[in-house]
């Protein structure tokens, strides 16, 4: 069995938003010559997600508007986390809902996609640059 890893690293200038990753990670892929095997994709800060849907503009506008209902930013005294000094108690709560991370089956080295599906990153506390992880096993 094989295993490739490597750090991708992303600075959204707005402090929420979406990316659509596969690309990144379908570079990962040939890189690791991996044929058979599962993809880990990892959020690796605490205000970030990764997540998997349609890379639909609409559809990205509605996770904002209802993410923001779930947790929203302002007042930023809502939230207890906040007394530290921060002020992103909400980009917290985001993540917990979107997700921390995906993994994607690998068949005849593709990522093996249901639909419209695509791998995105999610970001809940930007300007600032962080990075996912990319662990890929298989032979």
């Amino acid at each position: 069995m094989k295993s490739y890893r490597k750090e991708l690293w992303f600075n959204l200038p707005a402090r929420r938003g979406f990316l659509n990753i596969t690309p990144e990670v379908n570079q990962c892929l040939i890189e690791s010559g991996i044929i058979e095997g599962m993809v880990l994709v990892n959020a690796m800060h605490i205000t970030a997600s990764v997540f998997i849907n349609d890379d639909e503009p609409g559809l990205h506008k509605d996770y904002e508007k209802w993410l923001e209902k779930l947790a929203p930013h302002a007042p930023i005294s809502q939230y207890k986390h906040n007394n530290t000094g921060e002020d992103n108690g909400d980009a917290h709560l985001k993540r917990q809902v979107m997700g921390r991370e995906v993994v994607v089956a690998i068949t005849d080295g593709q990522l093996d996609f249901g639909p419209w599906e695509q791998i995105f990153y999610g970001e809940f506390d930007g300007k600032r640059r962080k990075r996912v992880l990319v662990k890929i096993i298989g032979d």
